[in-house]
């Protein structure tokens, strides 16, 4: 189980530094929210996903 809360959290931490630098970029580029847009809420979607996985995680580990 702790290697399971150590994945989860290590792909969160590395979700959300995509996130963090790829949003602003895909916001600020020309034309490109139309084209990126689904991306951007896939990506939203399984950042909150896996905030509720880790804290799932978590709760067993604790």
């Amino acid at each position: 189980m702790l290697v399971a809360f150590q994945l989860a959290l290590t792909f969160l931490v590395l979700l959300s530094f995509v996130l963090v630098v790829g949003i602003p970029v895909l916001v600020a580029s020309a034309g490109e929210w139309e084209r990126s847009q689904k991306y951007v809420y896939v990506g939203a979607f399984l950042w909150a996903s896996l905030v509720i996985i880790t804290g799932l995680l978590n709760s067993f580990i604790s």
